[in-house]
This record gives C-alpha cells, sequence and structure tokens, in this order.
C-alpha cells in the first residue's frame, strides 16, 4: 500500500528487579495484534544503558523515517498504563545495566530543560478510556529521571517532538500481557488519529494564507 506510516515501538531490556520486562512483553504483543494495513510497525528492544541509546536512537530515526515513535517502559509504582507528556534533559543519577551515568546527568548538552510531546496526552487518554477497553489510562509529566525519561527526551529532541512514552505497570499488577497489548495498540491508533487531524489543520491554515495572498494579489 502506498503512503503507509511508518511507527517504531520499542521496549526495554530487563533490569533490576524487573527480570522480566512487561514493556518489552506487552510490545511484543502489540506487534502480533498489529495496527492495521495502514501502519508499518517496527518494534525494537531497547538496552537499559544510557550510551546505547544515545546511539540507537538517532539510528532509527534516520533509517526509519517514522511519522511517530512510542517508547514503553516498566513502572514499579505504576497501577494504570501511563502516558507521559513531556521528557526531561537533566538530573540522570542512576547507573544503568552497565553502571553508568553520564557524567553531565544530562541527555542533550544546552538542550532545553523540558520538551513536550506535539500530541496531547489527555485528549488520547480521555478517548481511551471512553472506549471501555477495561485498562485504565492516565497522564503523567515525570518519566522518572532514569532510562525512560532519558529514552523520551532524546526521541522528543530527534523528532521535533513526534514521540510518545507509555509507562506500563509490571506484569499481573494488574493487568496481563494481552490487556496491555491491547491497550498499546488503542493509545498508539488514538496518537496517529490525532497527528493526522494536526496535520489536516495544517494543511487548512496553509490554504487559507494561499487563498488569501491569490486574493490580495487579483485585488490590485
Amino acid at each position: 500500500m502506498a503512503n503507509k506510516k511508518k511507527v517504531i515501538v520499542t521496549g526495554f531490556e530487563p533490569f533490576g528487579e524487573h527480570t522480566v520486562n512487561s514493556s518489552w512483553v506487552a510490545v511484543k504483543e502489540l506487534e502480533r495484534l498489529g495496527l492495521g494495513e495502514a501502519v508499518d510497525l517496527y518494534v525494537c528492544e531497547v538496552p537499559v544503558e544510557y550510551q546505547a541509546v544515545q546511539s540507537l536512537l538517532p539510528s532509527l530515526w534516520k533509517q526509519h523515517q517514522p511519522q511517530l515513535v512510542v517508547h514503553v517502559g516498566v513502572s514499579g509504582l505504576a497501577t494504570t498504563v501511563t502516558l507521559e507528556q513531556c521528557g526531561h534533559n537533566k538530573g540522570y543519577k542512576r547507573l544503568d545495566n552497565c553502571n553508568f551515568c553520564p557524567a553531565s546527568q544530562c541527555c542533550t548538552e544546552n538542550g532545553p530543560d523540558c520538551i513536550n510531546s506535539v500530541l496531547d496526552m489527555n485528549t488520547v487518554c480521555k478517548k481511551v478510556n471512553d472506549s471501555d477497553l477495561g485498562v485504565i489510562v492516565s497522564v503523567s509529566k515525570d518519566a522518572g529521571r532514569y532510562l525512560c525519561d532519558y529514552t523520551y527526551y532524546s526521541s522528543l529532541y530527534l523528532g521535533q517532538g513526534r514521540s510518545a512514552f507509555v509507562h506500563v505497570p509490571p506484569l499481573g499488577k494488574p493487568y496481563s500481557s494481552q490487556d496491555l497489548g491491547r491497550a498499546l495498540q488503542a493509545v498508539v491508533r488514538e496518537m496517529l488519529k490525532l497527528l493526522e487531524l494536526d496535520n489536516t489543520e495544517e494543511e487548512y491554515a496553509h490554504n487559507e494564507h494561499c487563498n488569501q495572498k491569490h486574493q490580495q494579489q487579483h485585488a490590485h
């Protein structure tokens, strides 16, 4: 199919007490379910390593030229599927799986302190919760200052905000892998609808501007 939408969804490898990382389990379930014929879905497992993220993300964005990149991570504190609105540049003190953390404790030298996604997570949240999916979705503005936040900020920086981050609870607390896969499917679909809406509005505004210029030229 011509002009398929390209979407990348990533999960993380195991770390710490998360010997099975529910984020990657959920992403593999999403891959099984798919996002429909019009979407080319690429999934990828991300190492819990700052330096690996720094080299992997630019190549993902450059190689695939995606419309949207959604990162999924596990939070031991989460009891809902949580949509993160923004990523943070500073405060990375926790050691990764290689016992490393950035000397600068930040993602991008001279980058803004915080970058918001172009997507309004409150809108996505409401749409999914209104659909009676059986999985509760919520919104957060603090992705935790570890690899989740670091990855999100880096992706927002690279993709001019066309990225999203979803925190999922550990498996069985309370959701199964199937529940999480269905929730990711619903969330990503709503995100794509929002992006499409934004593009349509931008095109409309551009056309209106061109029409006005055209009319002004003919008025003289």
